[in-house]
């Protein structure tokens, strides 16, 4: 309960968030996170959405994590899941993570050098009308 109380106060400078899908999942199983690209990345100025699932073992076990919003990652496959032998904090998963260790360290996975400059789906499809005679 408490995880949940603070993802929905925001957490620090509000580049992650994090809540539940449904308010009457009592289970607490289906969550919504929220990262906002960093800057001086190709991921400035966009604002991703993921689904974290929870099974009935968390947090001993950590949740499976998806990514709605198109997003090019070396940890992450192309159906949007978050690979976790590819993604240290669920590889190495300890109790006391969190969605926000989640969230955070993702955000920190998309500036690491190998993710930094990859091209996103998106970015190339506006390059390319930028680049269209007109």
């Amino acid at each position: 309960m408490q995880e949940l109380e603070k993802g929905e106060k925001g957490i620090g400078d509000g580049t992650v968030s994090y809540g539940m899908d449904d308010s009457d999942d009592m289970l607490m199983r289906q969550w919504t996170g929220t990262i906002i690209g960093p800057t001086n990345s190709v991921h400035d100025g966009r604002i991703y959405t993921l689904k974290l699932f929870c099974d009935l073992n968390y947090p001993e076990r950590p949740p499976r994590v998806r990514f709605q919003s198109r997003i090019n990652m070396g940890c992450v496959l192309p159906d949007g899941t978050v690979d976790v032998s590819r993604f240290p904090v669920l590889c190495s998963w300890r109790r006391e993570y969190t969605m926000e260790t989640i969230l955070t360290e993702l955000r920190r996975e998309m500036c690491a050098p190998a993710n930094k400059k990859l091209p996103q789906a998106d970015a190339r499809r506006r390059d390319a009308a930028r680049d269209a005679p007109s």
